[in-house]
């Protein structure tokens, strides 16, 4: 007996993925705080999607911790994409903006993956629960590079949004140092050296 789904649940499917697809479309066109490094305008959050799989595979050599690559380059692809519904929210933010933010995005986690077939669907959600939780080496790795990311981008950029926002060096090391430094201590010397020359410069404010 054939393992083959029958024509019309393989029909289903295809309708299912291209839906999940077209709807993948409208990342781009949720802006982030974030400017691209030649300042040029504010990058959106598909942008920031194929930058941190791209540095997920890039940066896999200096990783203090064993992990499977295609794993975390497909977490690293997938955690945004409920941003689609639920916006971004302000890394730095100290209003309310964080209090709901896990409601809404579990609620956009339930709409956008229940797009897809259910066994690719099932498989994106794991994904991006696992980020979520941080307890697999994938996960910290994923999650150091998507803190040192936008840190490089705001240093290339010149720290406007940093600036904006009243965002200092300590800040800066408070929030990111702990998830990169022991996931990535070679990169994390190197974005911290970019961020003193920063602050010695001006550009970033010190305390």
């Amino acid at each position: 007996m054939s393992d083959a789904p029958d024509p019309e649940t393989a029909a289903n499917d295809v309708a299912a993925t291209l839906a999940f697809f077209m709807e993948a479309d409208r990342l781009k066109g949720v802006e982030r705080r974030n400017w691209l490094a030649d300042g040029s305008r504010r990058e959106n959050t598909a942008e920031h999607s194929w930058h941190l799989g791209i540095a997920a595979m890039i940066m896999a050599p200096y990783a203090t911790e064993q992990f499977d690559l295609g794993t975390a380059v497909c977490m690293a692809l997938v955690h945004d994409i409920v941003e689609i519904d639920a916006g971004d929210t302000f890394a730095y933010d100290q209003g309310g903006a964080h209090d709901d933010k896990r409601e809404r995005e579990e609620a956009a986690a339930d709409r956008l993956f229940g797009l897809l077939p259910a066994a690719m669907g099932a498989r994106f959600r794991d994904l991006w629960d696992e980020y979520e939780r941080g307890d697999t080496p994938e996960a910290r790795y994923v999650m150091a590079v998507d803190r040192v990311a936008p840190m490089l981008l705001n240093l290339a950029e010149g720290g406007s949004t940093w600036r904006e926002h009243g965002i200092t060096r300590n800040r800066v090391i408070a929030r990111n140092g702990p998830h990169v430094e022991p996931a990535l201590p070679e990169v994390w010397a190197a974005a911290l050296a970019r961020l003193d020359a920063a602050t010695d410069a001006g550009t970033v404010g010190r305390d």
